[in-house]
């Protein structure tokens, strides 16, 4: 994309009175600043913590070894040491940049089960349900593959395509699943999501499409649309019940910039309640403890947070690897050139190549883990892979009951919140993940792809296959995050809802919330697609209440 949007108007003309302040420029925001600006009708902020989008490697797909836990563009946020991951603090990367966490991920594109919004409905958030979303999802994208279901979009901004990049290590597990009785799928957002295959990946050619190259390379000669960057959002301004802009910090100087109609608050489930706390609203004996005023008293802000907790198996292979395919400064060489000239080979593999939504139980109805099957391994993929070939099959619940919370460590918007997940904290989420590892460990005992294996390097032999004890406190002991933090503003019609089902905060006029942090319950499946999803649909919400 091109990385100088526009100059905002506040640059040029110290302009700073905008219809609509979006806070957040990630996979929501993006979208809804789009949408919002789209006819010219009303003047549109975005408004986003870290820079532009500028670096090369935002825009290599590879880069995600780059960008995660780069302090420039992630905002580094760690877990309080939690209990159920046998009391570890573990990093939970979050995109600080244009594009947000779509900037910095693993670009893996999952709308995730109909049921999941046909539960969304069930609890009260009408409006929201597959058949209600499904447009949105569909307006969203642009579905570069065959679509055999009438279920994809074909000219939306998103760019959504499969893979350029294959591996035999991930072609056989691929066929070792079939062996081991599971369904070949080649449409996991189709009409069944149940099945093994490929991911599909927001990529257009052989760069990266995050919600900003979408979104906002289209909108950036409207002179109704700034996008400001490099600007921390210290509060929302409330008086007299209302929301009627926002308080930012950029280059040393505090300002206001005010909303004729609204705020909208898109900065994830981390960043959206802790500015909703740091404004007055949320539990009032929390803030108060804080020194923060009360202006809603709403319980469930910070509350209900869901994660997506991955195992990673780890399996040496005599099939060729991404491990050993850099290890060297020639190989690096040779596959940087190839990028440069073709867009192609191993600097286009997005995090995971390979994909399996399956059941542990085959009376579920429908599938309950998710499979990553990576063409290499790697204790802390900023530290780069092992220097043995071998390959990842990450395994996740995908509808875990656990949930967190987070809660202010001070009222200051520089002090990250405390996170808890709380992850493992029920007996189906432990039983669970320990019949995803079993069946990723019996998965690789299966042909073509046992032939090929010349070692379990994790969990190990000394981790025997029918041991659930042993195999859960292996989990506990080194499960991390597979970066889908929801639900901490979450929408419905109970006490402990934050938004209502137009998505605006109970108790304030004029401010809403759209971002991941909204999901009554997390999707199964990865976030991303949701997420701009909601934009979308936020973005007509939004119209429908200015018309």
């Amino acid at each position: 994309m091109n990385s100088r949007i526009k100059v905002s108007l506040f640059d040029i003309w110290g302009y700073m009175r905008f219809d609509y302040v979006i806070v957040g420029a990630g996979s929501a925001g993006c979208a809804l600043a789009n949408r919002l600006s789209e006819d010219g009708r009303y003047r549109v902020a975005l408004i986003e913590a870290g820079p532009r989008d500028t670096s090369p490697w935002i825009h290599i797909p590879v880069g995600y070894f780059r960008t995660m836990g780069n302090p420039k563009m992630d905002w580094c946020y760690e877990t309080q040491e939690d209990a159920g991951i046998a009391n570890r603090s573990i990093p939970w990367p979050r995109g600080r940049v244009l594009g947000g966490s779509s900037s910095i991920n693993g670009l893996l594109y999952v709308r995730g089960q109909a049921q999941d919004y046909d539960g969304w409905a069930q609890m009260g958030c009408t409006g929201w349900s597959w058949s209600d979303v499904l447009p949105y999802f569909k307006r969203s994208e642009t579905w570069e593959g065959v679509d055999q279901t009438g279920l994809r979009g074909k000219s939306g901004p998103l760019s959504v395509q499969n893979s350029r990049l294959t591996r035999d290590v991930v072609d056989k597990w691929v066929d070792a699943a079939v062996d081991a009785g599971y369904k070949r799928n080649p449409d996991y957002n189709g009409a069944d999501q149940e099945g093994v295959g490929y991911f599909q990946l927001t990529m257009k050619g052989g760069r990266r499409c995050s919600s900003a190259a979408a979104y906002l390379a289209p909108a950036r000669t409207r002179k109704n649309l700034s996008v400001i960057t490099d600007a921390q959002v210290e509060k929302v301004v409330i008086a007299e019940g209302r929301a009627t802009g926002v308080q930012i910090r950029r280059h040393q100087r505090v300002e206001t910039i005010s909303a004729n109609a609204e705020v909208i608050l898109s900065a994830g489930a981390i960043g959206s309640p802790q500015l909703l706390m740091l404004s007055g609203i949320g539990a009032g004996g929390e803030l108060s403890a804080h020194g923060i005023e009360v202006l809603s008293d709403l319980p469930g802000v910070g509350k209900n947070l869901q994660d997506h907790l991955q195992a990673r198996p780890v399996f040496k292979t005599t099939l060729s690897t991404v491990n050993t395919e850099i290890n060297s400064y020639l190989k690096k060489g040779l596959i940087a050139a190839k990028y440069a000239f073709t867009q192609r080979g191993p600097m286009t593999m997005a995090a995971s190549l390979g994909t399996g939504f399956l059941k542990t139980e085959a009376h579920l109805e429908t599938p309950d883990i998710q499979f990553h099957i990576q063409p290499w391994s790697a204790l802390k993929p900023a530290d780069g892979p092992h220097k043995f070939s071998a390959f990842t099959a990450s395994v996740l619940q995908l509808r875990p009951e656990s949930a967190g919370h987070l809660t202010l460590s001070s009222a200051n918007i520089d002090d990250h919140p405390e996170i808890h997940p709380n992850y493992l904290s029920t007996d189906t989420d432990c039983r669970t993940i320990v019949k995803g590892i079993q069946i990723a460990r019996r998965i690789a005992q299966s042909e073509p792809l046992k032939s090929h294996i010349t070692e379990e390097y994790a969990p190990g032999v000394g981790v025997a296959l029918e041991d659930e004890v042993a195999t859960l406190e292996w989990a506990r002991q080194t499960s991390v995050t597979i970066y889908h933090p929801t639900g901490t503003c979450k929408m419905g019609i109970d006490p402990m809802a934050v938004v209502d089902p137009s998505l605006k905060v109970k108790g304030i006029r004029g401010l809403r919330v759209a971002d991941a942090s909204i999901m009554p319950r997390i999707v199964s499946g990865n976030t991303n697609a949701p997420a701009i999803m909601i934009g979308e649909k936020a973005s007509q919400l939004v119209l429908e209440d200015a018309s």
